[in-house]
């Protein structure tokens, strides 16, 4: 089954085991079916939560509720779930905090019940709530029906002895349904009928499994919000949903030019806030074996490592890969099939920038690894984008790999001194062979070249930079 078809629910239980019983029930009954085969594959996970102030205090405080309920949506999102129903009102409170943060759809309880209401005609004037201090104050019910509808409370005592029939000692969540659980809430119900209230919409879960043995008034309408639940949980979770584009990011190849894509993500992102930036997944790997050494010599083969990091990066929920590193390219063909994910080629994207930017150039230079020289992987790219290249003799390519590799070389973290004088070295003999730009074709390199000057003789192009770009373009567009 694929995971877009959108058919498995998850459920989350333990904000109130009565209820999310309820609507695991409920979900069953509404859902159209000829055959066993038609019902949703449901995931129902209840554990105890136990909390230091139960919802019914005034000074309910819902941390613990945030943290148990994300770390139940993140467990059935990693079981293969494309939506979850929340039967919980304090839940709905901050649904939006858990909506950032996971890619699984939460179905809303709260639009479920404002759909419903419009159903019955014409919005009325007043609605009554039962619900707890936090989520009353919280303004839940507020402003969800429109600025003509007002949502009348009951009482501060009639709240509070509503709380204790749901929440207390002998309450409803205790298995009683006795006159001490029923009477309290008729009497709110009766408060709310006297402040004009035509519709009964209950903000506890709870409630709805009671309709059978309240005195509702007669000129009050109950909105069962646990059939709706189910109804509109059926209804919207076949659509596909609209979430936050995330760009993985193999990291620690090597490390000080993951920080440097970093950063320029960041410069490349139009953003007044900080909220306007993309979301960025870094697996920081710099165990993974060194490529040139597999290229060129006897290095141990990367393959597995390289392909690891791209699916924790996928796993976590990555919309496109990033590979801050221009040798380990040579080993993308072998890895991008088994992903579901694509890698963003540095190479393309680099030959891309040069043929519409500079479109005059013909003729670029290339500065790399001797693994990425060896394997051909910019000659290649540039020759299909129609420019001629040329590369260093080997004595400058002896010059680059020092700056790169030696004791005074960029992976020793140095970028002045010796390396810069090496890759200046390397540069201007690349311009004698007549390049007109050159590719500092390795991630390393760009700490080095930082301030190129116009005398250099030829265009400095910084592929970390163009990825860094493209990677903000398609997250720009394809987000959407």
């Amino acid at each position: 089954m694929s995971k877009r078809h959108a058919l498995r629910l998850g459920i989350v239980g333990g904000l109130g085991a009565l209820a999310g019983a309820d609507l695991l029930n409920r979900i069953v009954q509404e859902t159209p079916v000829k055959s066993e085969g038609d019902h949703r594959e449901l995931v129902f996970e209840q554990k105890p939560m136990r909390e230091p102030v139960s919802p019914m205090h005034p000074e309910y405080n819902a941390t613990h509720r945030k943290l148990y309920v994300f770390d139940t949506l993140s467990r059935m999102e990693q079981d293969g779930c494309n939506a979850a129903l929340l039967p919980c009102f304090v839940t709905h409170c901050f649904l939006k905090e858990l909506e950032d943060e996971l890619g699984l759809k939460l179905v809303s309880m709260t639009e479920a019940i404002k759909d419903a209401v419009a159903l019955l005609g014409p919005l009325p004037t007043k609605i009554g709530a039962l619900t707890t201090p936090y989520v009353r104050k919280s303004g839940l019910f507020q402003t969800l029906f429109g600025d003509n509808t007002s949502v009348v409370f009951p009482s501060e005592t009639a709240e509070a002895a509503v709380m204790n029939a749901i929440y207390g000692e002998k309450g409803f969540k205790s298995g009683n349904r006795g006159h001490n659980v029923l009477t309290p809430i008729n009497q709110a119900l009766k408060d709310l009928s006297g402040q004009g209230a035509t519709v009964f919409v209950p903000g506890l879960t709870e409630l709805p499994l009671l309709f059978g043995q309240l005195d509702i008034p007669s000129a009050m309408i109950a909105v069962d919000t646990a059939a709706v639940y189910a109804r509109h949980a059926l209804k919207v979770t076949e659509a596909n949903r609209k979430r936050r584009f995330k760009v993985g990011v193999v990291g620690g190849v090597g490390p000080a030019a993951t920080v440097d894509f970093m950063a320029k993500l960041v410069d490349a992102t139009d953003a007044d806030r900080d909220q306007d930036h993309i979301k960025i997944l870094v697996e920081q790997n710099p165990q993974i074996p060194d490529r040139t050494e597999n290229l060129v010599g006897s290095g141990t083969d990367p393959t597995v490592a390289l392909y690891s990091t791209c699916k924790k990066l996928e796993c976590g929920g990555a919309d496109i890969l990033a590979i801050p590193c221009n040798t380990a390219h040579a080993y993308v063909d072998r890895i991008q099939r088994h992903l579901e994910v694509p890698i963003v080629s540095i190479l393309s994207a680099t030959t891309d920038h040069i043929r519409s930017f500079s479109p005059s150039i013909s003729k670029v230079g290339i500065l790399a690894t001797n693994g990425t020289i060896h394997s051909d992987l910019y000659q290649q790219a540039l020759e299909e984008a129609g420019l001629a290249y040329v590369i260093p003799d080997e004595a400058h390519q002896a010059l680059v790999m020092e700056s790169i590799y030696g004791a005074s070389g960029v992976k020793a973290g140095f970028t002045e001194g010796l390396c810069k004088e090496q890759i200046n070295q390397a540069f201007g003999h690349l311009v004698d062979k007549g390049a007109e730009a050159i590719v500092l074709g390795c991630t390393e390199l760009p700490l080095i070249v930082t301030s190129p000057s116009s005398d250099m003789g030829a265009v400095p192009v910084d592929p970390t930079d163009v990825l860094a770009r493209k990677c903000v373009h398609l997250a720009k567009n394809l987000g959407k």
